[in-house]
């Protein structure tokens, strides 16, 4: 039986449209180990629209209304139940969750976009995103986000090592955990590695009640 207990823990969380990545990392910073990888959604399965539920159709945008609204609402009840009961299984099996990084693709504000499918996948994205940092918050657990392409830049000079070592390390996490260990799976442990070394947290999400008051700097 490993001992988790004495060693602070970080959750990462890749985020995709409808589902995310989760690993947990344990142990001292300089050399952390992986002891959890799981795929949660993010949306519910029964529900196939609140997948992408700013899409109706391919490339066009669903209409403000009452479907959105639902399906919307949809995706914060689920999604917030799904990061709540990763966090409560992680703590159950004795991890101390020191915070989790939260890895996403874009942090780019849709009002600034001028292209509408472009805008609604921004739209998307923002939403799924909040959700994740609004459910850590409610579990007392301090989300940082940062964007998938700032991970391994950050990570050579949080970190003091190379870009090659940093991968390497990486990519050797995985065998410590079962099932897949793809790009997902290793920008999420990134992300809670980077907690664990007390990263820069530039871009520390607030917890939200609407989409319009999401803020990233």
């Amino acid at each position: 039986m490993r001992v988790r207990r004495a060693m602070t823990s970080a959750l990462g969380v890749t985020v995709k449209s409808g589902w995310a990545s989760v690993v947990v990392l344990s142990g001292p910073a300089a050399s952390p180990v992986a002891f959890e990888s799981v795929r949660i959604h993010l949306s519910d399965p029964a529900i196939p629209e609140a997948r992408q539920p700013y899409h109706d159709g391919f490339g066009t945008a669903r209409a403000p209304g009452r479907e959105l609204s639902r399906l919307v609402a949809s995706v914060r009840r689920f999604g917030e139940r799904s990061v709540t009961a990763a966090i409560r299984r992680a703590r159950r099996d004795g991890y101390t969750l020191h915070g989790a990084g939260i890895v996403v693709g874009s942090l780019i504000d849709p009002a600034r976009l001028g292209n509408s499918h472009v805008r609604i996948h921004a739209l998307e994205g923002q939403l799924f995103r909040e959700v994740i940092a609004d459910a850590a918050h409610r579990s007392r657990v301090r989300p940082t986000i940062w964007r998938e392409r700032d991970l391994w830049p950050l990570a050579v000079g949080a970190l003091d090592m190379s870009e090659r070592q940093i991968r390497q390390s990486v990519a050797a996490m995985g065998r410590s955990v079962a099932g897949p260990w793809r790009a997902e799976q290793k920008h999420a442990a990134l992300a809670a590695w980077l907690v664990l070394a007390g990263a820069p947290r530039v871009q520390r999400l607030r917890p939200v009640r609407r989409l319009s008051r999401v803020r990233c700097v």
